[in-house]
């Protein structure tokens, strides 16, 4: 996904994600299964490249991006008829907000039971 938008990508792998995390100060209620620096940002977990590319035009106070978990329909976690609802949260040492917010499409469920 980052690639094809442009991004290099230099790839580490750990066994151990927790102590980069908790280098990188990603608080434990925001952690997933990747972490990756773009320029000085943390980005933590399936972040859609459109949000990364985003905060590096707007450079706001923050520690990074994340998107906890692995929802279904983000960025490398797409399955096909599966969209979860989930959001980008900008974070900081003093929280966080959201930054983007991917609502799961409306189902057509009319007359279901």
């Amino acid at each position: 996904h980052m690639k094809t938008f442009g991004f290099q990508v230099q790839d580490n792998i750990t066994e151990d994600m927790d102590a980069i995390e908790q280098q990188y100060g990603v608080p434990d209620e925001l952690r997933s299964c990747h972490t990756a620096i773009a320029n000085g940002y943390v980005i933590e977990g399936h972040v859609p490249a459109k949000d990364i590319k985003r905060l590096l035009a707007e450079k706001p106070d923050a520690t990074g991006l994340a998107v906890p978990g692995m929802p279904l329909g983000s960025p490398g976690m797409e399955v096909p008829g599966r969209i979860d609802d989930y959001k980008v949260l900008l974070f900081n040492d003093a929280g966080y907000s959201v930054y983007q917010d991917y609502p799961a499409p409306e189902s057509d469920e009319e007359g279901a039971d």
